[in-house]
């Protein structure tokens, strides 16, 4: 198989992604325009309920690794959907496909024959691709500046608790050396 005939088939794969894009975006779009519309449905079915069976009383759980209630009920979403199925594969087959291309150009001089074809596919691929990587990364940049926010608050209770705990310390001192020799410390 020529190295024109792999390009092309690679071509035509990065076609079906875009349009298995496009008809996603459009069933979502088209589900929150009109609610009543259930293009792609699930069997529901109802099981017996089961008896609930009484707990022992157990010792309270710490809330420190416990999730709230409202994160735990959120479930996946459809952008988390978007994200798995259709953009990471998207940039990796944008990735993949100019890498490709590049390599086989370097080998073969075919494929520079047709290189407009080929960049021209690759900056269609290109733009999305490059939208989602900047939008992952300013959700990275957004996480750093909380965990930034986070750790100045996080020392400055440290600072703020071993003051307070020289002053106490401080203070019971003082207490013990005023009772010691029978003076009373004005508070």
């Amino acid at each position: 198989m020529e190295p024109i005939d792999i390009l092309t088939y690679m071509g035509i794969a990065m076609a079906g992604c875009a349009l298995v894009l496009a008809f996603v975006v459009l069933v979502n779009f088209a589900r929150r325009i009109i609610p009543s519309l259930k293009i792609i449905t699930t069997p529901t079915i109802k099981l017996p309920k089961i008896p609930k069976i009484k707990k022992k009383k157990s010792k309270p759980k710490r809330r420190t690794g416990t999730m709230s209630k409202d994160t735990a009920s959120e479930g996946i979403t459809f952008n988390d959907i978007f994200m798995f199925m259709i953009a990471v594969p998207l940039v990796l087959l944008w990735v993949g496909f100019a890498g490709f291309v590049i390599h086989t150009g370097l080998n073969n001089s075919a494929v520079l024959e047709n290189i407009e074809a080929y960049t021209t596919l690759i900056a269609i691929l290109g733009g999305p691709a490059l939208l989602i990587i900047k939008d992952a990364l300013d959700v990275w940049k957004q996480e750093q500046a909380e965990k930034t926010a986070f750790y100045k608050v996080k020392a400055q209770a440290v600072i703020d608790y071993n003051d307070a705990a020289q002053k106490q310390a401080q203070m019971i001192e003082a207490n013990d050396q005023s009772h010691e020799h029978g003076k009373k410390v004005k508070k």
